[in-house]
């Protein structure tokens, strides 16, 4: 029987997983001598610890860390976002990812909506949180201690408030004048320190009423209400509809490493898997730095120009049959050529953006029954909309800019999509959150950071340290990083990445070339199975920090 030339990637995914399936072996399991939580803010950190040694376990970990974040970095995450989890039962390789990623509402059915107003500013760019949702599945299904103690550190810090650190203090300079009254309020006080009464009400009645409160109680009443006065679109159908979804992650087999990745709607694993399967044959830990460097580029060009052409909701997009087939990715790595760089608008694809952005949270953490958790949160651009709903204080997200609101244009972080990623109701917006482990035969490796559309080629290049044995562990995260997404036609890079030789050549090569600001905030966790000890690594980009725990 021929098969059509495209099919649902529903159809299409169990395939896909056995192509890059790994034989894990029975008892290889990772069991360190100390639990490791680390995030990108110092409370969250303590709050994920504090619950470890109240005798929880990594699940409850991540639900307190992931409710404080939220309040600690309300330029990053909060439970008027969404994200991914990616997590593994008692230190194996058979892992799962849960999808609490925003889903649009049925107002926004159309892309014509964002022609007239703005996908970025205000309530009517907000799509149905999915945060909470997650949190609740993952405590209601693996977790050990009541929600009223997993919610303590949140809701103490929500009303007793902190004074913005530097990056908060960044984001709120530069995104104030899109703040709504109530925004305005809160994060702009006349005496430096951030309260936030009205998300600790929000979080109480969470606490003790559960999930239901946010989708379909109080919470909810409360929301549409001030969704309705301000323009926006989320309706009580809107938030009763939604779901957290378990997803299959992507696996893949990279010579003797296992990789297990976010899957759609997420592109992470999906790029990954491409980048690394075009470099499938490639002794990359043997050839010149320059030679890797350029391969990487290259084999990154290609996989996000089929990202943004082919990748959405698996639950909506169909995606050419042998997208990941060896023979596809064969003649890929064909095409690259070292001595000149490949033009991007010689490869079919879409139109010039222009423009950058940044922002999202992650979090590791490794109990010592080695239940693992990696989990990248997001409301999209800092503070999301920049519209605080009044009466819950919750900051929305700003993710309908993550669909394809306008095919063949630049959305905020400068990714040009087509219609696999257009709106529908219900439907999950493309995201370019990457959540990762890496499984070695003597070495374990968690990592995710926010970053936009460089989010996965920073993953990559960790990895890519990790598996070519580049240095100890904490260089995998410091070193300089260097992106190239198909459009715009560049090769942004940190200072560092290249050496002034390596530049020189890339420019006679044709590539075009742009330094840029360090970006990133990497939160990953390294193991060792020899010793069975591991290290939190905080990105030095940020402010986060690791912390252990040892016995219960």
């Amino acid at each position: 029987m021929t098969l059509p030339a495209a099919v649902s990637l529903r159809s299409l995914w169990l395939p896909l997983m056995l192509l890059y399936a790994f034989p894990v072996q029975a008892g290889e399991h990772w069991l360190p001598k100390q639990a490791v939580v680390v995030s990108a803010q110092p409370a969250a950190t303590q709050a994920g610890v504090a619950v470890l040694q109240a005798g929880g376990n990594a699940f409850d970990a991540a639900a307190a860390v992931a409710l404080t974040l939220g309040v600690a970095e309300p330029g990053s995450s909060g439970i008027g976002g969404g994200g991914f989890f990616l997590f593994c039962l008692h230190g194996t390789a058979h892992c799962q990812m849960l999808d609490a990623r925003e889903t649009s509402p049925a107002l926004a059915a159309h892309g014509e909506l964002y022609r007239r107003q703005s996908s970025i500013d205000g309530a009517q760019s907000a799509a149905v949180p999915g945060l909470l949702a997650g949190i609740d599945y993952l405590l209601d299904r693996y977790g050990s201690l009541p929600r009223q103690r997993v919610t303590q550190a949140a809701i103490a810090l929500a009303r007793q408030g902190y004074r913005a650190g530097p990056r908060l203090q960044r984001l709120l300079k530069w995104r104030q004048q899109a703040f709504n009254p109530a925004a305005r309020r809160i994060f702009l006080p006349e005496d430096g320190i951030i309260r936030q009464p009205a998300l600790a009400a929000t979080l109480e009645r969470y606490s003790r009423y559960g999930v239901k409160d946010f989708y379909q109680g109080e919470t909810a009443r409360r929301l549409v209400a001030d969704m309705q006065r301000d323009g926006g679109l989320i309706r009580a159908a809107d938030l009763a509809a939604y779901r957290a979804i378990p997803r299959q992650p992507v696996n893949i087999q990279w010579q003797a490493y296992h990789i297990v990745s976010a899957s759609l709607p997420s592109s992470g694993g999906m790029v990954l898997a491409e980048v690394l399967g075009m470099l499938q044959q490639d002794a990359l830990a043997s050839m010149p730095t320059l030679t890797r460097k350029q391969l990487l580029i290259e084999a990154m060009r290609r996989a996000y120009r089929d990202r943004n052409q082919y990748l959405g909701d698996r639950d909506f997009v169909t995606i050419p049959e042998d997208y990941l087939a060896t023979a596809r990715l064969k003649k890929l790595r064909q095409s690259i050529r070292l001595e000149k760089a490949t033009a991007s608008n010689t490869l079919h694809g879409l139109a010039e953006p222009a423009g950058n952005g940044r922002d999202t949270s992650h979090f590791s953490i490794i109990d010592q029954q080695g239940n693992m958790v990696v989990a990248t949160l997001s409301i999209n651009y800092p503070f999301g909309a920049a519209y605080v709903s009044p009466s819950t204080g919750i900051v929305l997200n700003d993710e309908m800019d993550d669909f394809a609101t306008r095919p063949g244009k630049a959305n905020a972080y400068g990714l040009v999509q087509g219609t696999a990623n257009a709106v529908a109701p219900g439907k999950r917006m493309l995201s370019s959150m990457t959540p990762t482990i890496v499984f070695g035969q003597h070495q374990l490796f968690l990592l995710g950071t926010p970053g936009g559309s460089r989010i996965i080629s920073m993953v990559l290049l960790a990895a890519m340290h990790m598996m070519n044995k580049d240095g100890e562990p904490a260089s995998w995260v410091q070193m300089p990083r260097y992106h190239h997404q198909f459009l715009p036609d560049v090769v942004q890079y940190e200072q560092g990445a290249f050496t002034a030789d390596e530049l020189r050549i890339l420019r006679q090569r044709g590539y075009r070339l742009k330094q840029v600001n360090d970006y990133g905030n990497m939160q990953a966790i390294a193991c060792e199975r020899n010793t069975q000890q591991c290290t939190g690594i905080a990105d030095r980009r940020g402010e986060g920090v690791a912390m252990y725990v040892s016995g219960h």
